[in-house]
């Protein structure tokens, strides 16, 4: 078979003094003159530790039979875990697929592996996230997290079906359904895809190798999450089911929210290429590509910024991908006042409900466009 290329498009050149030149040197001065590392702290550290727990001390009571007296606390444990798997998601995951925990890349890459205990697959994953949506964020057909099928439509590029005029109502079960989709079908169906557009190859691994990999990582999962439960739990095995669903339902609504609430929304700009045929460029340069794009939210609240690995600070985030998530909201300031400094726009939702109310607008507003 014919391997197929990514219709791939070319930012603008950033120029001299150019908007990326700016906004790097005012955050590496910061860490230059505090004497600040800008990989993970005694903080970061500390918070790994104690989401893990959150995860796995659920666990541990589920297969020793603690939760088996009440259906309900049995239910609840494995909601917890859900909690707890959208905790590693964003603190533990993202970070180190992203290499901020440590200079050092062999430590980055072992405890990226976590994303295979949660349900996962590290290679699609970084695929997908780190280069496809991190390099051309909101452009149709390049960036895959706008791709959700013809349930959802993402973007006012993308084809409009009837059904979308009521997807601001439906939606919110489809992100449910996110993390166990990831878990059963969708990792097999993008290490093909990714194999026919030679993105594989980037990544230095065979199509073999990875369906391997992946393989062997669930039968890991599954073993541990669901055989050991149905052996040891002292709950029928359809309790153990629709406890392993509402763990990935959890998780999957929770992950979903975060994450669309960045993009999704009535500011986003949804640049597409002023010559979409041929060498397709675009307007701007890729950093302020980024941010016209990108929104943050609930800055102030310090829970949740906690417990979702700062991803609340996505204009952070997408500018300095390298940066451990502990430090986005002291740099935050700096970024803000160099965006404005260039005269861009610096989305921001004061909250996180506010944030919640503007995404659901969006979607309401891209199933009637």
């Amino acid at each position: 078979m014919k391997n197929e290329r990514l219709d791939i498009v070319r930012f603008a050149p950033k120029g001299k003094d150019s908007f990326y030149d700016a906004v790097s040197a005012n955050v590496g001065a910061y860490f230059e003159t505090n004497f600040i590392s800008p990989y993970a702290n005694r903080e970061m550290w500390i918070k790994t530790f104690v989401i893990l727990l959150l995860y796995l001390v659920p666990y541990v009571f589920i297969i020793t039979g603690m939760g088996a007296g009440s259906p309900w606390l049995f239910l609840g444990l494995w909601l917890l875990m859900g909690t707890g798997m959208s905790g590693i998601g964003t603190s533990i995951m993202h970070d180190a697929n992203h290499g901020t925990y440590s200079a050092n890349k062999r430590l980055n890459n072992f405890i990226s592996h976590i994303i295979e205990a949660i349900g996962g697959c590290r290679v699609t994953w970084r695929i997908q996230h780190n280069i496809l949506h991190h390099t051309y964020t909101n452009i149709q057909g390049l960036d895959e997290d706008m791709d959700a099928g013809i349930l959802l439509r993402f973007s006012p590029h993308s084809k409009k079906y009837g059904i979308h005029r009521y997807q601001h109502i439906y939606a919110w079960f489809l992100y449910g359904l996110l993390t166990l989709q990831w878990a059963t079908i969708k990792d097999y169906v993008l290490l093909l895809h990714y194999q026919k557009n030679e993105l594989l190859k980037k990544q230095k691994i065979s199509l073999r190798k990875a369906l391997l990999q992946l393989t062997g990582a669930r039968i890991f999962y599954y073993g541990y999450l669901l055989v050991l439960p149905f052996l040891f739990s002292g709950m029928s095995w359809y309790f153990v089911l629709v406890g392993f669903c509402v763990m990935h339902f959890t998780a999957g609504l929770f992950l979903s929210c975060i994450f669309q609430l960045a993009h999704i929304m009535e500011t986003s700009a949804f640049a597409s290429p002023v010559d979409p045929v041929g060498k397709r460029r675009m307007k701007d340069t890729w950093a302020v590509h980024e941010v016209i794009n990108t929104t943050d939210f609930a800055p102030d609240n310090r829970i949740l910024s906690w417990f979702i690995g700062g991803l609340n600070f996505q204009i952070e985030h997408h500018l300095f991908t390298g940066i451990c998530h502990v430090h986005y909201k002291r740099i935050a300031p700096i970024v803000r006042s160099t965006v404005k400094e260039f005269g861009l726009p610096y989305h921001i939702q004061p909250g996180f409900f506010s944030a919640i109310s503007a995404h659901a607008r969006m979607l309401k507003k891209l199933g009637k466009q």
